[in-house]
C-alpha cells in the first residue's frame, strides 16, 4: 500500500482536472480526493496498491489531462486508509 499528495500546478481549474482525476483513482481502486487549492493549484491525495497510485501519479500530467499541466511535486506519506474518492 502507497499515499502520495501531489501538488498540481498550471492551468488546471476550472477545465475538469479534478473530474479527471476522479475517474482516473476511481478506475484504479484508490481513495483519496483532489481539490482546489486557492493558489490555482490542485491537490490531490492518492491511496492504495502501489502499482495503481504509480500509474495515476504518472497520468497526472499526461496527454489526456485537461488544462496545461505545468508541474507535478508530489511527496509519499504514511497510508491512512479510509474510503472512497472525493472531490472538493
Amino acid at each position: 500500500m502507497r499515499r502520495v499528495v501531489a501538488h498540481v500546478s498550471g492551468h488546471v481549474q476550472g477545465v475538469g482536472y479534478r473530474w479527471f482525476v476522479s475517474g482516473l483513482a476511481r478506475r484504479a481502486g484508490l481513495t483519496g480526493y483532489a481539490r482546489n487549492l486557492s493558489d490555482r493549484r490542485v491537490e490531490v491525495a492518492l491511496e492504495g496498491e502501489d502499482d495503481a497510485v504509480s500509474a495515476v501519479l504518472a497520468a497526472l500530467d499526461g496527454q489526456d489531462a485537461p488544462g496545461a499541466v505545468t508541474s507535478v511535486d508530489s511527496r509519499d506519506e504514511p497510508v491512512r486508509g479510509g474510503s472512497g474518492f472525493t472531490t472538493e
